[in-house]
């Protein structure tokens, strides 16, 4: 019996021995890298891109990965904290591109995705064996995809101009408003959205004031409350901001401690403790813009968002975008269409490939635009109300306030001209 067992198990090993090296062990994972602000004063931000990221892969593998020619593979999100700021952010990039990555995410910062994309159009031409490319899903400054477009970019938000649109259609019937005030963060992105705010106003209503017109420092303002009272004593009876993070967040409570009754036409304005931070100050007045929202009501909207919050419990963490979740789907897509990992073949693959929310139990859908690599999505205008109100069947962040859709754009009006010129390799 003991010599049977002994020659059962050289067989065995034998066997084993003659298996190919790739079926004696799991398959490669195919690394993202998530280059964010992961520490300092927009943590909370890249924690909550960490979060939809991480949703989105985890989905892929369970659905077994990847499929490729020589077998499937998970997906890996990889955490790099820039920090926020340009020259850490690039120094996480060359990281990522010396461990051989090739797909870079990233998005909280214009400015960073600007500089990352400059970095990447020069790492590709000198070294076109480990090419990479960036995925944008937040970085919204239209000039990513205009003036310096690049065949390694791919933004998976609307820009900002799609999105100031979208706003200023709405505040186009609101006849109540006779002066605005506009708002931002001293950076590229802040810069764009007060100039084209102007005119975008002064064209949808001549009639409309813009009483206040103002950029305030990135990430290093403590106390709003002198932008409060400016605000209070212009008159506006409407504020306009691209604010997002912490900025958004300590400009609205000062906002309400001062007593603004302005409405707030924003960017980001369901999110990130904006709706806890102006509570009910802030119902029917406080409006903001996005792909999609928790109280969009279908059922593939209501599953996600309960799946993403038996996946993530905790009320803080209550931060969900289905364009982040498109994002992760159609990258895996385009790398089974490539049947490869390499960054050119990918972005290929990626370039006019539409997207139908099969994936995703019909949450969203959209196409990638080939010419300057916008993704064409639809956007809601909405605008927030107390739990249990008509249309607000669940809040946000547990605070006791959503938002219910005021306004839905479809992907054809929300599609806009491109001044793109893109070179490709």
């Amino acid at each position: 019996m003991t010599r049977f067992k002994m020659q059962a198990a050289g067989l065995f090993v034998a066997a084993l021995l003659a298996l190919p090296a790739a079926a004696q062990r799991a398959p490669e994972p195919i690394p993202i890298a998530l280059i964010e602000g992961l520490s300092g004063p927009f943590a909370n931000a890249g924690e909550a891109v960490h979060r939809n990221l991480l949703f989105a892969v985890e989905r892929v593998n369970r659905r077994g990965g990847v499929k490729l020619p020589g077998g499937a593979r998970p997906l890996e999100l990889q955490r790099y904290d820039g920090k926020g700021a340009s020259e850490e952010s690039l120094a996480m990039l060359r990281a990522a591109l010396d461990r051989h990555v090739a797909f870079i995410a990233q998005g909280n910062s214009s400015a960073v995705a600007a500089a990352i994309v400059e970095a990447l159009n020069k790492h590709n031409e000198r070294t076109p064996d480990a090419r990479a490319l960036l995925l944008n899903y937040s970085a919204v400054d239209p000039v990513l995809t205009n003036e310096k477009c690049s065949f390694w970019h791919f933004r998976f938000d609307a820009h900002a101009d799609m999105r100031l649109a979208a706003l200023v259609e709405v505040l186009r019937a609101d006849a109540a408003v006779k002066k605005v005030y506009l708002i931002g963060q001293d950076y590229s992105f802040g810069q764009h959205v007060r100039r084209e705010a102007r005119e975008r106003i002064a064209a949808a209503r001549p009639d409309i004031e813009i009483v206040g017109n103002e950029l305030h420092p990135i990430g290093r303002v403590k106390d709003f409350l002198p932008y409060a009272m400016k605000v209070k004593a212009s008159g506006a009876q409407a504020v306009l901001t691209g604010n997002w993070g912490n900025d958004l967040t300590l400009l609205i409570k000062a906002l309400r401690e001062v007593g603004v009754e302005a409405r707030i036409y924003s960017f980001y304005g369901n999110a990130l403790g904006a709706p806890a931070a102006i509570g009910e100050a802030g119902v029917g007045r406080v409006l903001a813009v996005a792909e999609w929202h928790p109280n969009v009501d279908t059922p593939a909207s209501r599953d996600f968002h309960a799946a993403f919050r038996a996946r993530f419990p905790k009320p803080e963490e209550d931060y969900q975008h289905a364009r982040m979740q498109v994002m992760v789907e159609m990258l895996a897509a385009a790398i089974e269409r490539a049947g490869s990992t390499e960054a050119g073949a990918v972005a290929r693959a990626l370039e006019g490939l539409r997207y139908d929310g099969r994936t995703l139990g019909g949450l969203h859908s959209g196409s990638m635009r080939a010419a300057d690599h916008q993704f064409i999505q639809p956007l809601v205008v909405s605008v927030m109300d107390k739990l249990g109100a008509p249309g607000v069947r669940v809040d946000n962040e547990g605070s006791g306030y959503g938002f219910r859709t005021l306004r839905a754009f479809d992907a054809k009006a929300t599609e806009q001209a491109h001044r793109c010129s893109m070179e490709r390799p």
